[in-house]
């Protein structure tokens, strides 16, 4: 299978290198793999998450993410809006927005017209299960319905890699169950996934699981 994601000797290091959070990870993915990376909170696994998709800079280490060292670019703007979709535990929805004006806030970076972002959401919030639901905003919806528009936000460009943080972590289990189904699915139609969790039921859906101990990761 091709590589889609091949991070050798990661270091993080915060408060003038006092803190080091990341501890010489390593870590290949392959494409349209989905992985799960467990840990206890405050072990690293979404400062990890994060320089994956470019929103942290690591302080030593290569990260080379669908061909792009992210560790040596200079502007990850592109990067993250065409190749990366963001999952987060707080959805992190606008709340004076619509979920379907949620869900397009990532295409303005395509400059997509806005006959196309309109079509482009509503076929994403089908596919999570909220067509219905286009028109509402996000206080009027439950706590499952705003994590699918989150879901539905992180695939607005298409990309080809999820970085999931903690999905489930605020649902109850029948949301949480519906969320994880959906990327289940995502998978199967060739989505890679890289999941973090410190719930062990949650990381059982995944294909491969890995624990991280210590700012260094793991294989079970």
């Amino acid at each position: 299978m091709t590589k889609i994601m091949d991070v050798k000797n990661l270091v993080k290091t915060f408060e003038h290198g006092l803190v080091r959070a990341l501890n010489g990870v390593n870590l290949e993915v392959s494409e349209s793999e989905f992985i799960a990376i467990m840990g206890p909170s405050g072990c690293g696994k979404s400062t990890f998450l994060h320089i994956l998709g470019g929103l942290e800079t690591p302080t030593s280490g290569a990260v080379v993410v669908d061909g792009i060292n992210i560790s040596e670019a200079k502007n990850l703007d592109n990067f993250r809006a065409r190749k990366i979709g963001f999952v987060f535990q707080l959805h992190n929805l606008i709340p004076v927005l619509t979920a379907r004006e949620n869900v397009q806030i990532p295409m303005f970076e395509l400059k997509l017209s806005g006959k196309e972002r309109n079509e482009r959401a509503a076929k994403l919030l089908e596919l999570v299960g909220l067509e219905e639901r286009g028109d509402f905003v996000p206080p009027k919806l439950s706590g499952g319905q705003r994590q699918k528009v989150a879901v539905a936000r992180a695939l607005a460009n298409d990309p080809r890699i999820l970085l999931v943080d903690e999905p489930t972590g605020n649902l109850d289990s029948a949301s949480g169950h519906e969320i994880i189904q959906i990327f289940q699915t995502l998978n199967r139609n060739g989505r890679t996934i890289v999941l973090v969790t410190h719930d062990k039921e949650v990381a059982e859906h995944a294909n491969i699981i890995y624990y991280m101990k210590d700012g260094q990761i793991l294989k079970s």
